[in-house]
């Protein structure tokens, strides 16, 4: 059997002690938030990529090593496990590879072959088999034929006899593994992917018009080429083919099976090794070179989408401040509820700003009001239906004000999911879902972390072909990218809720709620050694969590710290040789700098620890996301048809593809940078150079109203000219050309 930490530990490049401590925690039920922050000793400072890597690298291999077990039990059961067959499967690495071993063993369902061997033709098969041999020697084969023929088993004639023959032969080739694995890799190298657009879409009418007449190699086909591919397909736009050189697999095939010069059994395998690639081996292999390039791009596609969704969550909260929430509408009017500082429900009025005069002034009237009932510091606006018309009219009001709010556009995706879901019902059961929709925007601006994990993330949009890919992957991943941002963020343990608590390290949901419910009894937690009177929170699970909560204004000011209470000691150990309080700890951190802190080093505690501590005491309850910033909407730009082809705007980057990344420059409609326009130098991965939310400025390139489509550059117009010159035939082109040129990049 293999020996999986010692082979994890070659493929990561990592010493075995640190695959086996990490193992080792695992089994003790430690998260890896938990593992990366709290026991870098253990593992000698492995981050959260490496131990994701380790772990879901460990149950890949496991389930190998059983499924190995299962049929090595299945073949020897057979009578037909050799030495050779299971060292192969001993030391097999792929489940494809082990499942190829496999085939040949495997209960079929009944087949050409079998029923051949039902009519006793097996012998016949062995006999031509017997003649495909370099030293074999014509023989009367018309005679032995004829032997097999039989009216009872239903052989009438020699050609029956020998296509029953070949039919078992066929079988035998299509399984042998290492035909198989090479054929399929042939394929992956080789292979050109083919679409076309059926004839009942004309040109225009589709969104997948660039894969009207399309290939590419398919070793070579981009991620979200190839799930849009798939798409299209599902969808009933495309025909999709694989296409490969056929005559170059007919002449391995006879390279490697035959080896007869006996020229009647030459041509019989050449038909029954044509007929053993097209009926059994060419179907299934496309489909797995299919299967092979999907799951290449789900996984690319589902890393970006993690990417996307960190920087989502991690996005900067504009701060705990009382805020006034738009949910914007025409018809049936904008929803506006009013926020206390911790984004408590205050009140709901319904307005409609964009209907008669009369109307407009009355909903002036209440937004006016509510800032001033409440001392409204923050207003936010969804991006949804309206809401360029909403920013306007809300300008509008405030342009009246001595003391103006800070207004931001916030991007609403998931919001009408949340508004109806258990959660917010459970949450104000007596609000309408308009209701609901509109504090999450207003909490989303707040603080997005804590209001977006409320959410299943696949429904905030963070990338293209979401609902295409492995959908257990991407829960899989994403949820342990949430995991990751609120235990690098911390949670405040007397605001969160249950759903942000569920994600803290070592919580299960039952406990959350559960600290809610001892939290709403008992009033705010004064310390984190409380948490251990929560019921069905034990010592592991506070051990796994306590570093993660936070408590503002508590009795210790540790506990408003990534400090972990285990540590407290060294802090109290480190305090009393400075002759400082621990109340002083900004001072504790400066002056230990001028001492050797391996004398504080414990059998827990380590150098590692012992610099996150410093570190943590320098700046003690500091949030470690961005300052808050947000983009500014240019007045009068409203919807895709005011827009003008060399118009700069400033936008938020709401989305990162592979090739490139989409902007809301507030038209309803994001636009696209494509990869090549992101910079005025080379850009290989375009999350080099943006992430989602950042605020960044554009220029449109081109507008196409019809597709709703928008085409924009982060280019300096310097580059693009000078693109532009380099690549002209003549000097005396118009600034149409020009256009034209940029239009075409």
């Amino acid at each position: 059997m293999l020996n999986i930490p010692q082979l994890i530990a070659q493929e990561l490049s990592i010493n075995l002690s640190q695959v086996n401590n990490a193992l080792e925690l695992f089994a003790e039920g430690a998260t890896i938030p938990f593992i990366a922050r709290y026991r870098k000793e253990r593992t000698d400072s492995l981050n959260e990529i490496h131990l994701r890597d380790i772990s879901d690298r460990f149950t890949y291999l496991t389930e190998i090593e059983d499924r190995k077990k299962s049929i090595l039990g299945i073949i020897a059961t057979q009578g037909k496990l050799t030495p050779e067959l299971e060292a192969k499967i001993e030391f097999c690495l792929l489940k494809t590879e082990l499942e190829d071993l496999y085939l040949p063993y495997k209960q079929k369902r009944r087949t050409r072959a079998t029923i051949a061997r039902e009519k006793g033709l097996e012998g016949l098969a062995e006999f031509i088999k017997s003649l495909n041999t370099p030293q074999a020697q014509s023989v009367d084969i018309d005679g032995e034929v004829a032997k097999y023929i039989s009216e009872e088993k239903g052989v009438k004639t020699s050609e029956e006899a020998l296509k029953g023959a070949a039919d078992i032969l066929a079988e035998g080739v299509s399984e042998k593994a290492e035909l198989r694995a090479y054929l399929r890799d042939f394929l992956m190298k080789t292979g050109i992917f083919v679409s076309k657009i059926k004839e009942d879409f004309p040109e225009g009418s589709t969104k997948f018009e660039m894969y009207r007449n399309y290939q590419i190699a398919a070793r070579n086909v981009q991620s979200h080429n190839m799930l849009a591919l798939f798409r299209g397909e599902t969808d009933g736009v495309l025909d999709l083919d694989l296409v490969f050189d056929e005559a170059a697999v007919a002449t391995y095939l006879e390279s490697q099976e035959i080896r007869t010069k006996i020229p009647f059994v030459k041509e019989f395998y050449r038909s029954l090794l044509k007929d053993a690639f097209n009926r059994l081996m060419k179907t299934s292999l496309m489909t797995e070179v299919r299967s092979h390039n999907k799951a290449e791009a789900d996984i690319e596609s589902i890393a970006t989408f993690e990417t996307n969704l960190r920087e989502l969550l991690l996005s900067a909260p504009a701060g705990m401040k009382p805020t006034l929430a738009i949910d914007p509408g025409f018809r049936t009017g904008c929803k506006v509820s009013a926020l206390d500082e911790t984004g408590q429900f205050l009140e709901y009025q319904a307005i409609f700003p964009h209907q008669a005069a009369a109307q407009r002034q009355q909903a002036g009237k209440i937004v006016k009001h509510l800032i001033e009932k409440y001392q409204i510091e923050l207003i936010a606006i969804g991006n949804g239906t309206a809401s360029r018309e909403t920013d306007e009219f809300v300008a509008e009001v405030l342009a009246g004000l001595d003391r103006k709010p800070v207004k931001v556009m916030v991007n609403e995706s998931g919001a009408s999911i949340y508004s109806a879901s258990e959660v917010a019902i459970a949450e104000f059961p007596d609000l309408d879902i308009t209701v609901r929709g509109a504090v999450s925007i207003g909490r989303r601006l707040q603080d997005p972390l804590a209001e977006l994990v409320k959410i299943d993330p696949k429904s905030i949009g963070v990338g293209q072909y979401q609902h295409d890919v492995d959908q257990k992957l991407l829960k899989k991943k994403l949820d342990e990218t949430v995991e990751s941002c609120v235990n690098y963020v911390g949670v405040d343990l007397n605001t969160a809720s249950k759903e942000l608590l569920t994600f803290v390290s070592g919580m299960t949901p039952t406990v959350a709620k559960n600290i809610v419910n001892y939290r709403n009894e008992n009033g705010a937690f004064k310390n984190r050694r409380q948490l251990l009177k929560v019921p069905k929170l034990g010592p592991k699970a506070f051990e796994q969590a306590a570093g993660f909560l936070r408590i503002r204004n508590g009795e210790n000011l540790l506990d408003n710290t990534a400090v972990h209470p285990e540590s407290y000691a060294v802090v109290q150990a480190i305090a009393k040789d400075l002759n400082l309080p621990l109340t002083d700890v900004t001072q504790i951190a400066a002056k230990v700098k001028g001492l050797s802190i391996k004398k504080y080093v414990t059998e827990k505690v380590g150098e590692p620890t012992l610099r996150d501590i410093i570190s943590e005491l320098e700046k003690p309850g500091r949030d470690p996301r961005a300052e808050f910033k947000y983009a500014t909407f240019q007045a009068g730009i409203t919807k895709v048809s005011d827009l003008i082809v060399g118009m700069e705007l400033e936008g938020i980057i709401t989305n990162v593809a592979n090739f490139g990344a989409f902007v809301d420059v507030g038209v309803h409609q994001d636009g696209l940078v494509h990869i090549s326009q992101l910079a005025d130098r080379f850009v290989e991965d375009p999350k080099q150079i943006v992430k989602v939310g950042q605020v960044v400025k554009v220029r449109v390139l081109e507008v196409n109203e019809k597709l709703k489509r928008i085409s924009l550059t982060m280019r300096s117009q310097e580059q693009l000219k000078s693109d532009v010159k380099i690549s002209l035939p003549q000097k005396t082109s118009t600034v149409n050309d020009l256009q034209a040129k940029f239009n075409k990049r």
